[in-house]
């Protein structure tokens, strides 16, 4: 019966070891991860829960799902293990002793499912081994020595963790006393060909599965590819023509303008086409610089806006400072407590510090105007005094572009009575005589084109010979002015020697149209300019030429002083009717013969 046979395992442990407490029994069970069962596989603690845990941090076996645990928690170093006797149909675990080392192991391959268990009974079968470790987790397969050891390969790498557990455990077969039956254990891990290449299979399929991870997000963030170049041809190139002409698409229509050039589409038929695209182009260049001046006017708004609040600011600093400064005099000071002064003298050098900052950044804002300013009123005279030429020499450029774009244009031209002449041979003989047509009105377009461009030439000639003369020109008047400098030199010398012809020099002053030295330079400045402007000037040209110099100059004055010179200036009506105009010559050197 089943209490007969407890009986007879009770009497047949030797040496008179005693049977170890149900409790006991319980805590092994427990450390393997196995429900408590006594010798007749009743259960011992019936209302045992394997997610409790264990004591020696082995998780639990749990068959609905394998693979959980599958790496122990550390053992704490305060709380030593217990390990207790175990008790199996066939044999008998008994611990080792708690007070030496624990088995020494190898270092634990990757991947590792297989272990290496020596120190078996001689006796000892495949199912008692079977019967020992099938309850650290499914045993896939068990290769046995004759030399007392095996290797045992596991399902899930955590379940060699279990097996190690019994590594120093001494086990007996039965209630038998020989030799043969009896020995110790030892579980260390073992290297495998078969763990290492699942693990690393297991290993490029995560390797895989990054990369491919990777690559969806290199995707998702990667810009979208910009739509493809359409080919060239006439319908298409009016559209994109016309998309030059417009803000909106212009940068898609100049990337397909750049296209079609590095393509090579450009040739003898499709030059003119594309020239007048280059020359839309070009014209935007306009738009951009008037853009370009929008952006600069807001940012010089914005900086005016900014200067404004920064010193409103400053004023409210100033206040709060003069606030502090005014609560630490002695008036009001004494009625403070220390906490109070403390906080007060805190706050007033702060309330500085941030005061002295942006008083820094103010005045080197206005420093930074300042120097513009400077830097503009250094630049101005020269740029005053080369007006002139610079409006002959980009007259001059100008005619040198429309005499280049004359030239393309003839060979534009040239290139396509080219054309003409091998499409003639060709083509058939109804079609000879529009093609003569064409051809006759092709060479006297290209006549006139001809003559046009020796126009030009002749006119480029006549005002290179022009500047010529205006630099000539230029030369002798600054020699007069120099004159007339040592001229008002010596009149000055002369009135500081002589004091008692002051009254008499004072009445030819009084006498004379010329009434200061300021009259005098304005006479100059003005006979240089209409000098200059042999056709003569209007008086509102020569005013806003002036005010270039000094903005307070007046029209009326100008007019006035020049009104008074009637042997210098001469005034001259030009025009019929509603283009009537006034314009103001100099007759200096014909007045000084006449004077």
């Amino acid at each position: 019966s089943a209490a007969g046979g407890r009986n007879l395992s009770l009497d047949s442990i030797p040496m008179g070891l005693p049977m170890s407490d149900p409790t006991a029994w319980a805590t092994a069970m427990n450390n393997l991860g196995m429900a408590p069962m006594g010798m007749t596989g009743q259960p011992l603690l019936p209302d045992f829960d394997p997610a409790l845990g264990m004591m020696t941090g082995i998780p639990p076996i749990n068959p609905m799902m394998p693979g959980l645990g599958i790496v122990p928690p550390p053992i704490p170093p305060d709380m030593p293990a217990v390990k207790e006797i175990i008790h199996c149909k066939s044999c008998t675990l008994f611990p080792p002793n708690p007070h030496l080392p624990p088995p020494a192991t190898r270092e634990r391959p990757p991947g590792c499912k297989t272990v290496f268990v020596g120190g078996l009974p001689e006796n000892g079968t495949e199912q008692i081994i079977m019967e020992v470790f099938e309850q650290c987790g499914e045993v896939i397969a068990i290769r046995k020595s004759k030399k007392n050891f095996c290797h045992i390969r596991f399902a899930e790498e955590f379940m060699v963790d279990k097996a190690l557990y019994l590594s120093g455990y001494r086990i007996r077969l039965g209630s038998s006393t020989d030799k043969k039956d009896t020995g110790r254990l030892h579980v260390d891990f073992a290297q495998a060909r078969d763990d290492l290449y699942e693990w690393e299979c297991k290993q490029r399929m995560l390797a895989r599965e990054e990369r491919h991870r990777r690559r969806l997000e290199e995707e998702r963030f990667r810009p979208p590819s910009p739509p493809p170049v359409v080919h060239y041809s006439d319908h298409e190139c009016s559209v994109v023509a016309e998309k030059l002409k417009d803000d909106t698409k212009f940068l898609e229509a100049i990337q397909t303008l750049l296209t079609w050039i590095e393509r090579g589409e450009v040739n003898r038929r499709t030059a003119n086409n594309f020239y007048s695209m280059i020359q839309s182009a070009n014209s935007h260049i306009r738009r951009l610089v008037n853009e370009k001046a929008a952006h600069e006017k807001e940012m010089e708004e914005a900086k005016e806006k900014f200067k404004l609040a920064l010193s409103g600011i400053l004023v409210q600093f100033e206040q709060i400072v003069a606030v502090y400064h005014s609560a630490s005099k002695q008036k009001a000071w004494d009625h403070f407590t220390k906490a109070q002064r403390k906080n007060i003298s805190v706050w007033c050098k702060q309330a500085e510090e941030i005061r002295n900052i942006h008083n820094d950044e103010l005045m080197g804002i206005r420093r930074e105007e300042e120097m513009e300013m400077s830097d503009e009123e250094i630049e101005d005279p020269p740029e005053m005094k080369e007006t002139e030429e610079s409006a002959l020499v980009s007259q001059v450029e100008a005619l040198k572009e429309e005499n280049d774009s004359l030239r393309w244009q003839l060979d534009a031209y040239r290139n396509e009575v080219e054309l003409l002449k091998q499409e003639q041979g060709k083509a058939s003989r109804d079609e000879d005589t529009t093609k003569e047509q064409q051809m006759k009105l092709l060479q006297q377009a290209l006549q006139g084109m001809q003559k046009h461009l020796l126009k030009v030439q002749d006119e480029y000639k006549k005002r290179e010979a022009e500047l010529e003369k205006v630099k000539e020109d230029k030369l002798k008047i600054e020699a007069l002015l120099e004159n007339l400098k040592e001229q008002e030199n010596s009149t000055s010398r002369v009135c500081a020697c002589s004091q008692e012809k002051e009254s008499p020099v004072e009445k030819t002053l009084s006498t004379s149209p010329v009434k200061s030295e300021r009259e005098v330079l304005l006479v100059g400045i003005i006979s240089t300019f209409l000098h200059v402007h042999p056709f003569g000037a209007s008086i509102e040209y020569i005013c806003s030429y002036l005010q270039r110099l000094d903005s307070k100059i007046c029209t009326t004055e100008v007019e006035v002083l020049m009104t008074r010179l009637q042997n210098t200036f001469r005034q001259e009506l030009s025009g019929v009717g509603a283009s009537l105009e006034k314009r103001w010559k100099f007759c200096g050197f014909d007045g000084l013969k006449m004077t």
